[in-house]
């Protein structure tokens, strides 16, 4: 369906110490373990394993453009459906995100509904960030997604990767993961592309 012109969610800004307690560190230098030890192939596994699972944390959105802040809640209920809800610092809904197989449905902070097969393009033409939903799934749960170049640290955890697409190159970095679930999972999360900075900071994790 047509999307009206970008519209920008209008979130308000956090405390600095948001930005603060989603810093993240510089990978470690030099190489890391093997992608192909054993012990990488049993944390991949132990992950894949998790079908349900939800998320809450801080989000964070910098460009030359625009600077967004907001509370998320990322909930998985099956390997093709999942809800991801953005709020503002008063707790009022600036979006909510349904998926469902190839159909996703957004509603904005105006409670308008739209329709469309491609997340990442309704996402942009509505709120002028460029988000790679498909991949950040997988990036969240310390999983590299299509990303074939990606270092690990030496717990055997997934510590940053590089990703082309589109004339695009995402770099992530994770800088500490949750050791309270198991197995482990990312609780810092930064994905930089040109000038575009994207932080997730994950404060909790339920999986099944």
């Amino acid at each position: 369906m047509h999307l009206p012109p970008r519209q920008l969610l209008r979130l308000l800004p956090l405390a600095s110490v948001l930005l603060a307690a989603c810093s993240i560190n510089k990978p470690q230098q030099g190489p890391g373990p093997s992608t192909t030890a054993p012990q990488w192939q049993q944390h991949q596994q132990a992950v894949a394993k998790i079908t349900q699972y939800q998320t809450r944390g801080a989000f964070a959105y910098l460009s030359d453009k625009q600077k967004v802040y907001a509370r998320f809640n990322w909930q998985q209920t099956a390997a093709d459906r999942y809800r991801l809800l953005l709020t503002n610092p008063l707790g009022s809904t600036e979006l909510q995100l349904d998926a469902q197989g190839s159909v996703v449905q957004i509603v904005d902070n105006k409670g308008k509904r739209y329709v469309s097969n491609d997340a990442e393009k309704m996402i942009s033409q509505l709120t002028g960030m460029d988000i790679p939903l498909a991949n950040l799934r997988q990036w969240m749960m310390g999983l590299p997604g299509d990303a074939s170049d990606y270092q690990l640290n030496n717990n055997y955890q997934l510590q940053s990767l590089t990703y082309s697409r589109n004339g695009q190159q995402w770099k992530v970095n994770i800088s500490d993961y949750d050791s309270k679930v198991n197995p482990p999972l990312p609780a810092n999360l930064e994905l930089t592309e040109g000038g575009q900075r994207i932080k997730l900071r994950m404060d909790s994790w339920t999986t099944q």
